[in-house]
């Protein structure tokens, strides 16, 4: 079936080549048109040239077209997929300096140590919002599908107040099952799981292997291989020291994010001083250092790549990417009824303990009539205590701040921060956030 995908801030090389590739692999997609959007030209060309050579190399016409116009690339579209970091990394690490400089730690709350802090959503949540309203002009049919962070704040603030545009937020956060299932030696084909939760914020609450239940078998890696692992694998690591003391502590697995410095080094406890995050293995500034290394060597990768001799196909595989935009676009367009983790409004109490209008992250059965997210198992009242706490409390409050324009609203915020202990605190690090040069705009919008 033939359908039009546009991808904004499709410069993103990797993401993009991922895109394309299981395009390539999914006989039901490989007429559509996939139209690339970015205001880097030199990043959109080689994402551009790379995605094509690949195609060809896989003998697969696709019409794939780049343009600078966020409004042209919409033009027709059924899937629109918002990619877009506004402003790159140097926000995220200036403001983690100043933040430092404060006293505020990695292992606080989202909105300070983490890449969704406020003044990153700030531009993230109206870049959102105003994408947005161009799909309602232009292709008002189209789904919406919202891989930019935050998606937790970006999906409850947008189906609030937008509740009839049809928008899902993805993120592979989920597939961290599938590294437990490696370190435990079990095939992951023989696996199933239901992992609720928030976005960034999702645990294990069922797990077979073999239609068999595999908590004995959790267990087992547990008691018996675990602590060893956790000696050699990397720091700050999913499956690291902190996550088996979390597993022990609410008898359900972190998946993921969850606990790692990618979803903000939850929870605090374990970031207390630099002697308490050498007992758990824990180092969210290398865990970033890597991160930030490994972005900037994929974007000269995909440069190298696009522009160099060779097949693409030989150096990046032919497996299916973990992405589920792909996979949730064919069930949508092509009626192949499948199940996807998706974040949506929590509408029909899916998970329960969440309120109905925030945003969770569950399965949902997914075909031509649309996205309808199933009923998860409870979780444990100490994980949602947590939840409500340390995630769902701080998005709140953060929404109520950027709805209202109010600083003293941001200042709340902060002092949320287990790492915050007297209101100057908080309000020096805001003026010190809001003073940078580059941010004149959103120390206008918060009078």
């Amino acid at each position: 079936m033939s359908v039009k995908i546009s991808i904004i801030g499709a410069g993103s090389g990797m993401f993009s080549l991922n895109l394309v590739k299981d395009l390539c692999l999914t006989p039901n997609l490989l007429d559509s048109e996939i139209c690339f959007m970015d205001i880097n030209e030199e990043r959109l060309e080689a994402s551009y040239t790379l995605c094509r050579r690949f195609a060809k190399e896989q003998g697969v016409d696709l019409n794939i077209t780049r343009t600078l116009d966020r409004r042209e690339c919409l033009k027709g579209a059924d899937f629109v997929i918002n990619t877009v970091l506004i402003g790159g990394y140097r926000g995220w690490k200036e403001g983690w300096g100043i933040g430092k400089k404060w006293g505020y730690r990695f292992g606080g709350s989202l909105h300070i140590m983490h890449d969704e802090a406020f003044w990153i959503n700030f531009y993230q949540l109206r870049m959102m919002e105003d994408i947005l309203l161009d799909i309602r002009e232009i292709c008002p049919d189209a789904w919406y599908l919202m891989v930019a962070n935050p998606v937790m704040a970006g999906i409850t603030y947008l189906k609030r107040k937008y509740p009839e545009i049809k928008l899902v937020g993805l993120c592979h956060g989920y597939a961290g099952v599938y590294e437990l299932a490696e370190q435990m030696g079990l095939e992951e084909d023989n696996i199933s799981y239901e992992i609720p939760g928030i976005n960034h914020f999702v645990w294990l609450r069922h797990f077979y292997y073999k239609g068999q239940d595999a908590t004995p078998l959790v267990d087992k890696w547990v008691n018996e291989k675990a602590e060893e692992f956790g000696k050699t694998c990397s720091k700050s690591y999913c499956l690291g020291p902190k996550g088996i003391d979390l597993y022990k502590r609410y008898g359900i697995f972190p998946i993921g994010d969850t606990a790692n410095a990618g979803g903000g080094a939850w929870g605090s406890w374990y970031h207390t001083s630099k002697e308490e995050e050498d007992k758990w293995n824990e180092d969210p500034d290398e865990w970033f250092r890597g991160y930030f290394e490994y972005s900037i060597g994929q974007v000269e990768r995909i440069h190298e790549m696009a522009f160099g001799n060779g097949a693409v196909s030989d150096q990046i595989g032919m497996e299916h990417s973990r992405e589920p935009m792909i996979p949730l676009i064919e069930a949508l367009a092509s009626n192949v009824e499948r199940v996807v983790i998706v974040n949506v409004l929590n509408d029909k109490e899916y998970v329960q303990g969440v309120p109905k209008d925030f945003e969770v992250e569950i399965p949902a059965m997914v075909s031509k009539k649309g996205i309808q997210g199933l009923h998860t198992s409870p979780l444990p009242r100490s994980v949602l205590a947590r939840m409500m706490h340390d995630r769902i409390s701080t998005v709140e409050m953060e929404l109520a701040a950027f709805e209202k324009q109010d600083k003293n609203l941001l200042v709340d915020l902060i002092m949320m921060d287990p790492h915050n202990r007297t209101r100057e605190q908080a309000e020096g690090f805001l003026e010190e956030i809001l003073n940078l040069p580059y941010h004149t705009e959103m120390k206008e919008y918060y009078h």
